[in-house]
């Protein structure tokens, strides 16, 4: 790409939009546009929680060489190197190449690591301490690895759409829930070691026409990605939010999404980056790409993006947008030299945040092989060695592998057929109780259905150290019991099926899944976004035969997300339903703990609707465009999940929050306390000029690629060196004699000091620090009333009180453990960001004075106790 046609995004709208292919397609609507926002905001050294980190930075990027600093912000090439990304490193400084891994639930493509549970099932916890455990198990093993930034947690996907694909890797469709769970997986990580990685930055939420190429390849006929066209509000007060959290727990980096937002691509759109992230949010880390999402060099570089990943501009094409390119730039003026150094110390002040030493350990994995010895730059299979090291990072990880997915699984339904207490006869049923007769790992990236679902498919998995199958752990403990024991293994025997089920003295647990993954990966017809909420390999058929053959029957459900049961879930044969959901290596042990009652289940972190129409959004499956970008308009607004239904005033069959328990809580005592918190005062003032470190030479000699006694030359690698010091030659560029101020908006180079946002903070990542004054504190007292020890969720919801507010949002929660006659205080704070509304015109939070009511309860749905506020 040259660099004028890279310039067409610098206002803010896609090639397509500004030279539209087909001008007949575009006049039907007016397409949605991100207004454009530079210059790209500088580092605040004295931004809270990052001092420390921005001294080191300073020290360190105050010796680097501009081609040292290119050589930072740009990937090495799609398997230039030993992981799924790398930047380039600065031996002179003595820091060896960072190594960038996947992934929001263990650690991806390596051995010796663990597969933990789900963000989904994590987040049906509703437990902050276990989200943060597991955050520092992941971060553990990441740095055992030689990980030095672990990419996740996710909250995007939040949840637009139950069907979408990668729902699983995130918490769940509530923004407060999913903020929670960002937040303390972040603190988790980078207390190990290890810089978090934000993703995917933003309204990325479904995987069809996610990429151009992608699409293509399954037939599609589109020239650009989908745009999720989200409006001012919507954005702030839904998408924005468990970002906003992500911001305030320090996370250091995040990532940039492959779909647009309102027709600008998400890794050079300046309103995201720039405006709402750097500059809103105040974040203080780093924004990289997602694999081969820049689609330009200079445009990228003014509108935020920080590091670009994996470095080449396709795989393994050996060109960048930025490595030589980037050095251009900055030699020629385009890209501003304190941009450069903001890059490179947004980098560096990450990598300290999280107390690291520049003496790394080695890296000693390789995610391209399992076998020991292989290439350490393997897409040039060069430099043949030991590659893989075998190191065991597991711990003792697998107990709390085995606690969470025990108490992120759901109970939805109990008529008395649970716990389990040495029953006579057990007949388990469904191919999703047993293994994959080939392995767990055989399918590349778990990108098949066969057998147990314990996780779904794509970039965010990792590989199986073992997994313990639901039809393994219930015969070990039905052989410990001395019950009998056997099962079925197949969704497609329905005469065995029935002579086993229809014996007198049977309990038949049926086994049932559904699936979704990442879209580069099509299983049974499923491009990623599942085609329907039914479960897979006619789970229901399956059911309902089993119940009319068995007074009986459990089922037990593993999926990505919701699935329609209204055929048979209030059939009276069916006596217990639970989910539970993507459990990990610890599967069938998670299950028997709490079919057995050994272990309190968690809540829903979903609504389970009647019909799929219910949701109201839903995942878009052809273009709508022609073959311009698909327009994906979220026209609900802030109103998915629970919040559509309670508009709509549809009953769900279980609604958002909702799980049962084996004792019984009663709630009383509801208590109010009000707070003389500080007005709000909107920030004023300016920042201060933008810094640069040191200075560099502008000949053009001086970065020409080193003698092959200094460097060698690697095929496909991505270099920060110039290969002719004619700039036409080396950039490849028939334009590059350019000016900046022909092409580049207004104010994409200034330097000077900047206005601050009235919404931004002074110094306080997240937001304008009077956000999080707590204006109020609630309490109610929970009683244990029945005869076992037994864990409750107490939820606290909102009424805002305005029109366009949906009818309850949660804003607060805990998991409390109380023994039988046991009466325990829930306690919840409500911030001034808790009960605001963002302003569009005012462009800041404002508290309405519409009337506000607390509510709090068991779930979304069942809410005992409710006040006004004062």
């Amino acid at each position: 790409m040259t660099l004028a046609a890279a310039l067409l995004c610098l206002a803010g709208v896609s090639a397509a939009t500004a030279f539209p292919r087909n001008e007949h397609q575009l006049s039907k609507r007016e397409l949605a546009y991100s207004p454009p926002s530079y210059p790209s905001p500088w580092m605040d050294p004295e931004a809270e929680g990052w001092q420390h980190a921005y001294a080191k930075a300073k020290e360190f990027v105050s010796q680097m060489t501009l081609a040292e600093k290119v050589n930072l912000t740009t990937g090495v090439g799609w398997g230039g190197e030993q992981c799924v990304g790398n930047v380039g490193s600065v031996p002179r400084l003595g820091l060896r190449s960072l190594c960038l891994q996947d992934g929001p639930l263990g650690v991806r493509g390596t051995d010796y690591n663990t597969a933990f549970p789900a963000g989904q099932t994590t987040g049906a916890t509703w437990d902050r301490h276990l989200m943060y455990l597991r955050g520092l198990a992941m971060g553990k093993e990441a740095r055992d690895k030689g990980v030095n930034v672990l990419l996740g947690p996710a909250a995007g996907p939040l949840g637009r759409m139950p069907a979408a694909g990668r729902n699983w890797e995130g918490f769940s469709p509530d923004p407060v829930l999913a903020g929670v769970g960002m937040a303390e997986t972040i603190k988790g990580i980078q207390n190990a070691g290890v810089i978090a990685c934000a993703k995917h930055f933003i309204g990325n939420e479904q995987e069809h026409f996610r990429q151009v190429g992608e699409s293509v390849n399954y037939g599609f006929d589109i020239s650009e990605t989908l745009s999720s066209n989200i409006d001012d509000k919507t954005m702030h007060e839904l998408y924005m939010w468990p970002f906003v959290d992500a911001v305030r727990a320090g996370v250091g980096s995040f990532m940039c999404a492959y779909t647009q937002v309102n027709n600008s691509y998400s890794c050079h759109n300046s309103q995201l980056m720039n405006h709402l992230l750097k500059n809103e949010l105040g974040f203080q880390g780093f924004i990289m790409s997602d694999w081969q999402a820049q689609h330009t060099g200079v445009a990228a570089a003014v509108a935020g993006l920080d590091m670009s990943m994996p470095g080449d501009t396709v795989f393994n094409s050996g060109r960048s947008f930025w490595g030589a390119n980037l050095t251009l730039a900055v030699l020629n003026g385009t890209v501003p030299a304190y941009r450069i150094d903001d890059m490179a110390m947004r980098i560096m002040a990450a990598f300290f945040k999280v107390n690291r030493d520049i003496n790394l350990d080695p890296i000693n994995f390789s995610f391209w092989t399992r076998d020991s010895y292989g290439y350490r730059h393997p897409s040039a299979n060069e430099d043949y060695e030991q590659v893989n090291f075998h190191v065991d990072a597991r711990r003792d990880h697998h107990r709390l592998v085995r606690d969470i997915a025990a108490k992120g699984t759901v109970l939805l339904k109990n008529e008395g057929a649970l716990p389990l207490k040495k029953p006579k006869f057990i007949a388990v049923v469904g191919e999703d109780a047993r293994g994959n007769p080939k392995g767990p790992n055989s399918c590349s990236d778990r990108g098949c259905n066969e057998g147990t679902l314990a996780m779904s498919w794509g970039s965010g998995t990792a590989n199986f150290p073992y997994l313990v199958t639901p039809d393994a752990a219930l015969q070990a403990q039905a052989v410990q019991d001395g019950t009998r024991y056997e099962s079925v293994l197949s969704n497609d025997a329905p005469g065995e099926t029935k002579a086993l089920v229809s014996q007198p003295n049977a309990t038949a647990i049926v086994f049932v899944n559904a699936n979704s993954g990442e879209g580069y990966i099509r299983v049974d017809g499923n491009i990623g976004d599942r085609n329907n909420l039914t479960l897979w390999r006619n789970g229901d058929e399956l059911v309902k035969n089993v119940a009319s053959w068995c007074p009986n029957t459990i089922v037990v459900i593993h999926s990505t997300g919701p699935v329609l049961l209204t055929e048979w879930y209030d059939n009276p044969n069916v006596t217990a339903i639970l989910w539970a959901g993507l459990p990990g290596q610890e599967s069938g042990n998670s299950i028997v703990d709490v079919l057995y009652g050994r272990t309190s289940p968690g809540r829903s972190p979903f609504t389970w609707g009647r019909t799929r129409e219910d949701y109201g959004a839903d995942v878009m499956y052809k273009p709508n465009n022609g073959n311009g970008a698909p327009q994906q308009d979220f026209t609900e607004g802030v109103f998915i999940d629970y919040r559509a239904f309670d508009k709509a005033d549809k009953a769900p069959i279980y609604e958002f929050g909702h799980g049962l328990s084996y004792t019984t809580f009663k709630y009383a005592n509801l208590q109010i306390q009000k707070h003389n918190a500080p007005a709000y005062e909107p920030t004023t003032g300016k920042t201060s000029p933008a810094p640069t470190f040191g200075s560099f030479s502008t000949n053009l000699d001086d970065y020409l690629f080193p003698s092959s006694d200094k460097v060698r030359p690697i095929t496909q690698y991505i270099y920060p060196y110039l290969n002719s010091t004619n700039p036409a030659e080396a950039s490849g560029d028939a334009h590059y004699g350019l000016a900046a101020e022909e092409f580049l908006p207004p104010g994409a180079t200034d330097n000077s000091p900047q206005p601050r946002l009235r919404s931004s903070g002074l110094h306080s990542p997240g937001g304008n620090a009077r956000l999080w004054d707590v204006l109020y504190t609630v309490t109610a007292d929970i009683t244990n009333t029945g005869s076992v020890v037994g864990d409750e969720i107490p939820q606290l919801y909102v009424s805002l009180g305005g029109p366009e507010d949906p009818k309850l949002v949660l804003r607060g929660f805990d998991r409390l453990t109380i023994e039988p006659g046991q009466t325990r205080r829930f306690e919840a704070q409500l911030t001034r960001r808790d009960l605001s509304n963002w302003d569009t015109v005012l462009q800041d939070w404002v508290v309405t004075e519409y009337p506000k009511e607390v509510h709090v309860g068991k779930s979304s749905r069942k809410l005992e106790l409710h006040a006004a506020l004062p």
